[in-house]
């Protein structure tokens, strides 16, 4: 039998690990989903592979490429389960991270209240260095060897093995850092060592800082799991030597190497929310939509970001838990309303939802596996608008132990049934909604011209009350919204990002050095590109700029030509692309105001390896089909509750692969698949477009 290419895409979550395999010859797209293993990630990795290459009647030695979103080192942040951690800076700022920044997360209405966050290193275990940088990259003072020595001394007989080195300006000139790596090298060999001015080479000492010790509490992790799984890999290969190439997803909407992301672990921190936008952004924009927000809801958490034109917006102002982190992301805001998300009464007697989730185990408690607390997923399949079974039957739901746990905490609240299940599926909405603010609102969008992609396992659950609670435009829903990640997995670049801080006022900028400083970034990127295998003549390279006007404290970054020279001419058009983001952003500019100075701050570079991306396939119309769409894909009708006024209502059940396009469906209805349910509304309405994504919107609009 002849070999085929199958490249495999597979997303781990919080509840399940989802796989999609592309044949690369014949454009078949098989999709899957298997349960997560918390304990070991690894061994639920494995088992998506054999299960996909058993409905593929495929081998190992078919895989041209397996593809991964991963939670590793976001988990390890989010819990806070840091080990203990060694930081080395320059003499006379040990107290670099308590100090941090100034400013109080919700202003200064929130300073009585607010707690400073654990540091992520403690305070007896900074050592300091002699020696200093100016900005220019000059040595005002140098290397201090001795104390090098001695910190690299200390570290080792206290037994602390990971070791973040940030000294001051060190994103101009890094010579002190290299010189201290190669002391704690041959003073302390088996530490696990991140420098700053590799792993972010930008200003700021502390976010610098963080993102270095981030990078550095996250390296035995990733190391550990990305070795574990390269090795089980070597299984699927029938002893043939051949080693399957392995890609993990990055948090900017690219991939790297495994081997390489052992080295820049941080960059992998928003792995798997990315995939996620990723996929519905291509759907979406294949679908005809520009303007889009995405909905990833899982069992843990939901994920929700902003499409532009087909391309998710980035960010370098991110955050994994109470840590922050400049490396460039997808911007992705989480929040805790998953279907495993607890619905609880706090001490004042008000019903809360999250973010403390069951899981995949115990999980909810209609999952019979020893769950305590009702859950979102419990209330979903109590009102009827899930069946008593997910995964087309491979998990039957108990019905009656999620009743019976809904209806404890309506009496602990004093409602009625129907009212604390509708209100713990509201209350998740309006959790969900404010996130989508976040990446809108906040952002200078209005959301009322948006459509809501929705995805993930219970992404599609809470769609109607959503476009209800924000006036969106409507909702697509893609074919195996719960696979949505892993297939954005399989259309992804390979994507390297470098910086530098250059700053300078665009009345005195140097077109030459900023001429050379791109140059330097782009070799430095096509480098990476050749180490991963792409020709130079496939390398595609992306320019952006970082700027304010001088005396803000933060900046605003915008696209910049990347096959220009730069001279007076580029700048002016760098500088009105500043200016038109600025008033997006802010609701002003000072355009034209000679007293307000465009100042540049940082210069970057991404370097793009392009892949062959699956194409979406149209599916059959239905009007080339004999008889109704009632007849074809109505399945049963159950009693459902969309509102605890008006009760449970006759609800049509429909087979979503029996659906066709041009195919209508009218609220109440409930449109079922493998993986995936999505309660329509009454008041809203289904249209089916040509490549099987479900449209839906209120009949009014």
């Amino acid at each position: 039998m002849a070999q085929r290419r199958i490249r495999i895409g597979i997303d781990t979550g919080g509840t399940f690990t989802d796989v999609v395999a592309f044949d690369e010859d014949s454009g078949e797209l098989v999709t899957t989903k298997t349960p997560s293993t918390p304990s070991n990630p690894a061994d639920g990795f494995i088992n998506g592979i054999e299960k996909v290459l058993g409905l593929m009647e495929a081998s190992g030695d078919d895989i041209t490429a397996v593809c991964h979103g991963t939670t590793v080192a976001t988990n390890k942040l989010l819990e806070g389960k840091v080990e203990q951690l060694g930081f080395i800076t320059t003499e006379g700022y040990e107290f670099m991270l308590e100090i941090a920044r100034q400013a109080v997360p919700d202003g200064y209405g929130n300073s009585y209240f607010w707690v400073k966050p654990p540091r992520i290193v403690a305070a007896d275990h900074v050592r300091t260095v002699g020696g200093r940088m100016d900005f220019e990259g000059n040595e005002i003072r140098p290397f201090d060897e001795e104390s090098a020595v001695a910190a690299a001394r200390w570290f080792k007989e206290r037994g602390i093995t990971t070791i973040g080195v940030c000294f001051l300006h060190s994103y101009a000139a890094d010579g002190h850092e290299l010189r201290m790596r190669e002391i704690l090298r041959a003073e302390h060999p088996e530490a696990i060592v991140s420098i700053s001015s590799e792993v972010l080479r930008e200003y700021r000492e502390y976010e610098r800082s963080m993102t270095t010790l981030v990078d550095a509490a996250v390296k035995p992790n990733v190391s550990r799991y990305v070795t574990n799984i390269h090795s089980r890999l070597e299984g699927f290969t029938s002893g043939s030597g051949r080693e399957i190439p392995f890609y993990i997803m990055k948090s900017n909407g690219g991939v790297l190497s495994a081997d390489e992301v052992v080295h820049q672990p941080i960059t992998t921190t928003m792995s798997g929310p990315a995939a996620g936008a990723l996929g519905a952004a291509l759907i979406a924009q294949k679908a005809g939509f520009d303007k889009i927000l995405t909905c990833d809801g899982g069992g843990t958490s939901t994920d929700v970001s902003v499409v532009l034109d087909g391309e998710p917006t980035l960010t370098t102002e991110g955050s994994v838990g109470a840590y922050p982190s400049k490396i460039p992301m997808i911007d992705v805001v989480t929040v805790g309303a998953g279907g495993g998300s607890i619905a609880w009464v706090s001490p004042e007697g008000a019903l809360k939802v999250g973010p403390h989730s069951a899981g995949a185990d115990p999980g909810p408690l209609c999952y019979g596996k020893g769950g305590l607390n009702p859950t979102i997923t419990d209330a979903h399949v109590t009102l009827g608008r899930i069946p008593p079974h997910l995964l087309g039957g491979e998990i039957p739901l108990d019905v009656d132990a999620a009743r019976t746990g809904i209806e404890a905490l309506a009496k602990q609240l004093g409602l009625d049934y129907e009212r604390c299940a509708t209100g713990i599926l509201e209350i998740s909405a309006w959790n969900q909604a404010n996130a989508l603010r976040q990446v809108s609102v906040k952002r200078g969008l209005d959301v009322r011209d948006f459509m809501l992609t929705t995805f993930g396992g219970s992404g599609s659950l809470l769609a109607c009350l959503l476009v209800d609670i924000l006036d969106l435009a409507g909702v697509v829903v893609p074919q195996n919204p719960g696979n949505v990640s892993a297939f954005g997995l399989l259309t992804v670049d390979v994507k390297n990002d470098y910086v530098q801080t250059q700053v300078a006022k665009q009345a005195a900028l140097d077109h030459a050095a900023i001429e050379k400083t791109f140059t330097s970034l782009t070799e430095r990127a096509a480098a990476a590109l050749a180490k991963e295998g792409f020709a130079s003549s496939e390398h595609q390279f992306t320019r952006t700029v970082d700027l304010r006007y001088f005396g803000q404290a933060y900046e605003v970054r915008v696209l910049a030509p990347a096959d220009e020279a730069v001279d007076e001419a580029y700048a002016a058009k760098v500088a009105e692309a500043f200016h038109d983001a600025h008033t997006q952003l802010y609701g002003y500019d000072f355009r034209g105001d000679p007293t307000q100075q465009v100042e540049w701050v940082n210069l970057r570079v991404t370097g793009v390896g392009p892949i062959t991306r699956p194409e979406l396939l149209e599916i059959a119309s239905a009007e080339g089909e004999s008889g109704s769409v009632e007849e074809r894909a109505r399945r049963s009708t159950r009693q459902v509750c969309f509102d605890a006024d008006h009760g449970y209502v006759d609800t049509g059940v429909w087979w979503r692969p029996d659906l066709r396009a041009g195919d209508v469906v009218t609220g109440p209805a409930i449109i079922e698949e493998f993986g995936s349910t999505v309660p329509v509304h009454p008041g809203f309405v289904v249209k089916v477009d040509t490549f099987g994504n479900l449209v839906i919107t209120k009949e009014d609009k």
